[in-house]
């Protein structure tokens, strides 16, 4: 096995205060609620053009502006929902990607009507190549772009590439059974 680059996120991500908890215990690790799935979609959206780094950062902000990433409560936002995003320091004042965010809360909403849960529409399509699941993405969400939806499938286990074979979160991941290893 070939020993982990200098260069890797994994290497990176060692004993740092943000990137090294989300490394160890989140990144590539399956995720079985809807409100955290819609969670790591919208950081990935909210990462666009940033750094991940300021996306960890505002993590716990983000969190707090769009009440805990719960879909339902989002899909319910109006205009002065919208408005306070906007003014809202902690988070990323973005008029499109707070739109998205709306928008893919509501979409999120049908799919529980004809698939029970986001899991389940993701388990419906599971497996797909990345070019077929951005495909599915743009045709389903807003603001979902090749990057986005693959860091976004990455972290959550149904692409492989979130670590290294040479870094050890690696092997915890594989023993858990990750759908891009079915």
């Amino acid at each position: 096995m070939d020993a982990l680059p200098d260069n890797h996120y994994c290497r990176i991500a060692q004993g740092h205060e943000y990137h090294g908890p989300y490394h160890d215990f989140e990144y590539g690790f399956s995720v079985d609620s809807d409100d955290v799935l819609f969670e790591r979609l919208m950081l990935e959206i909210n990462q666009a053009g940033l750094s991940w780094l300021t996306i960890l950062k505002k993590r716990n902000g983000l969190r707090t502006a769009y009440h805990g990433f719960s879909i339902k409560r989002v899909a319910g936002y109006g205009g002065e929902d919208r408005a306070r995003l906007m003014q809202d320091t902690q988070g990323i004042r973005n008029a499109l990607k707070i739109d998205a965010a709306i928008s893919n809360a509501r979409t999120l909403l049908d799919i529980r009507v004809t698939h029970t849960s986001f899991l389940g529409w993701l388990d419906h399509y599971h497996p797909l190549t990345k070019t077929d699941w951005v495909k599915l993405f743009k045709e389903t969400f807003r603001f979902t772009g090749g990057e986005i939806t693959g860091s976004f499938l990455m972290s959550i286990g149904y692409l492989p590439g979130a670590h290294h074979l040479a870094c050890p979160v690696y092997e915890k991941i594989a023993a858990l059974g990750p759908r891009w290893m079915e």
